[in-house]
């Protein structure tokens, strides 16, 4: 995670942090209705044995797992990745709207192009209609941390349990 809003870096300097506990604690003091929503999400995801790291989003490590065939299923900015406009609610706003966060899936790396395969729900995204497209790797690292002011910067990697430890 790159989410500092939610999560301290202090708590990732050493192995035996309760990230529960932490986020518990936490919630005493932000209250916001957002922050207690993704704070209850992830407690709920550790306690059913996710794991939570805090890593450096590099090329490196988006290549790592797609290199090997494992999907990336990720939260990120999609007025950045787009190019597009602001938004209130569903309507495009330069002016009065806000950054809007998407969640897509990394399927695919072009090491000639340093180019990432997208696999995107949104039918009406500027790229293709087909839902699958590419992008350089450099703005959909971009992308991702600046989905941290939506609150939806976010990077699952899903693997079977015996798998997990593996990486």
């Amino acid at each position: 995670t790159c989410n500092l809003q939610l999560f301290d870096p202090t708590w990732f300097a050493k192995d035996n942090v309760n990230l529960c506990r932490k986020l518990q604690k936490q919630q005493r003091y932000k209250k916001e209705r957002k922050m207690t929503r993704e704070s209850r999400a992830f407690m709920d995801f550790l306690k059913l044995g996710g794991r939570v790291r805090m890593e450096d989003l590099t090329r490196d490590l988006i290549r790592r797992y797609l290199r090997k065939g494992i999907p990336i299923l990720t939260g990120l900015s999609s007025t950045f990745l787009y190019r597009s406009a602001r938004e209130t609610g569903e309507v495009f706003d330069d002016l009065k709207g806000k950054p809007s966060g998407h969640f897509v899936v990394l399927c695919g790396y072009d090491k000639k192009t340093k180019h990432v395969r997208i696999a995107d729900p949104f039918g009406r995204n500027p790229y293709s209609p087909t839902l699958k497209y590419e992008v350089h790797i450099d703005r959909v690292i971009c992308s991702i941390l600046l989905g941290a002011y939506t609150y939806d910067a976010n990077f699952l990697i899903i693997r079977p349990k015996d798998q997990s430890r593996a990486m």
